[in-house]
């Protein structure tokens, strides 16, 4: 097969998979001083150096207020360009959780789909793709950017019996979550009873938290309003 054939069938996972053997050292996870955020891309301060991660828009919504703050993202490595003209540059991907990381590589895993069509999709949180395609809802997927009704079709072909795992994660992370809220207003002298109607009136406006402290934080934030 002559090469600029074989590029063509390479999805992102794959081009990941031929970093790793080509590679030493594939950066899986980063931790560093969030210097700047645009659309698609962050810079990250690790000591001296500083990197270029791209992002999908659901992991910028989540970081747009740690500019300047640590944060720590999974990463995926993948060769970017065109072999025969020698022009392949190692990119790296973020995520916020293991979860996150693994679903996008599954999503790059349909024909079609590549990682910056993959990048430009993944406006929602994974929760809601994952759920839109094991409900075979085209019609949510074909909104998302650059996916039309062909392609949602076939994404979900492909992956409806291979998402259910990754509502559930979240799903879990989210009960773990409130539950650790919870210990933690009672540890502040609430009592059981007051500690949960807390917690359900925060809860019950559907809004999503990144972590604890943003829960915490909402929970006081309406107790004075």
């Amino acid at each position: 097969m002559h090469p600029t054939q074989l590029i063509a069938h390479f999805t992102c996972v794959q081009l990941h998979t031929l970093l790793l053997e080509g590679t030493k050292g594939v950066i899986t996870r980063i931790t560093g001083r969030l210097r700047s955020l645009s659309d698609n891309v962050l810079t990250l301060a690790v000591g001296a150096v500083e990197y270029e991660v791209l992002i999908p828009e659901f992991t910028r919504r989540h970081l747009q207020a740690e500019v300047g703050r640590e944060i720590s993202l999974h990463t995926i490595q993948y060769l970017e360009g065109n072999p025969v003209q020698g022009r392949l540059t190692p990119r790296l991907i973020g995520f916020l959780s293991e979860a996150e990381r693994e679903f996008f590589e599954l999503f790059c895993s349909v024909d079609g789909v590549g990682v910056r069509k993959a990048l430009r999709a993944m406006v929602r949180p994974v929760q809601d793709v994952a759920t839109a395609i094991e409900e075979q809802d085209t019609k949510l997927l074909a909104t998302l950017p650059g996916i039309g009704p062909a392609m949602a079709e076939r994404i979900v072909a492909k992956l409806r019996r291979k998402v259910p795992k990754f509502a559930l994660l979240v799903a879990r992370r989210e009960a773990v979550q409130t539950q650790v809220t919870f210990d933690i207003l009672r540890g502040l002298g609430h009592s059981e009873s007051d500690a949960r109607r807390l917690l359900d009136a925060v809860l019950a406006t559907g809004k999503k938290f990144k972590d604890v402290e943003s829960l915490i934080q909402a929970i006081y934030r309406q107790q004075h309003e």
